[in-house]
C-alpha cells in the first residue's frame, strides 16, 4: 500500500505515530511511505526583499525540525520513508500531493474539534477529506 503520512510536528503528529505503532497493520516493508510536511509561504513582503538561497534554507530548516524526529521513529522501526517538504496551504498541497501521487491512504493527525468548531473555524483535516479522492484516515 502506498501511504502519505501528513506531519506538522505538533502533538498530533506524536499521537498519530503512537496509533501507527500501535497497529501493525501500518506498519512493514509491504507499504510504501511518504511522509510530507507543507510550510506555509512566506508573506510576499518579506519573501520580497529576502534572497532566494536564505528562503530555500528557511523552508528546509523548517521541515527539517518536523522531520528530525519522524527519521527517529522509521529508523527505530526498521523502515524506509521517503520526506518530501513543499510550501503552499496544507490542506490543498496535501489533497493535491495525495491525488497526483496515486497514493492509497493518507494518514495524519487531527485536534478533533467536533463538526461545530470545524464549521465555524474550518481546519486542515476537513478540507483535506474534502478536497482528496484519497481515503484519509485520521488520529485523534
Amino acid at each position: 500500500m502506498k501511504i502519505l503520512i501528513a506531519v506538522d510536528g505538533s502533538d498530533y503528529t506524536k499521537r498519530m505515530l503512537a496509533y501507527i505503532a500501535a497497529h501493525d497493520e501500518w506498519l512493514g516493508t509491504t507499504h510504501q511511505y511518504t511522509v510530507l510536511t507543507v510550510i506555509p509561504v512566506l508573506p510576499p513582503r518579506a519573501a520580497a526583499i529576502l534572497d532566494r538561497a536564505l528562503i530555500e534554507s528557511y523552508y528546509n530548516d523548517e521541515a527539517e525540525i518536523v522531520f528530525e524526529p519522524i527519521r527517529s521513529f522509521f529508523a527505530q522501526g526498521k523502515l524506509s520513508a521517503e520526506f518530501v517538504r513543499k510550501v503552499g496551504p496544507a490542506a490543498d498541497t496535501i489533497a493535491a500531493t495525495a491525488d497526483e501521487g496515486r497514493f492509497n491512504l493518507v494518514i495524519m493527525g487531527t485536534h478533533g474539534h467536533g463538526a461545530l468548531g470545524s464549521l465555524v473555524m474550518g481546519s486542515t483535516t476537513t478540507k483535506v477529506i474534502a478536497h482528496s479522492r484519497v481515503p484519509v484516515l485520521l488520529v485523534r
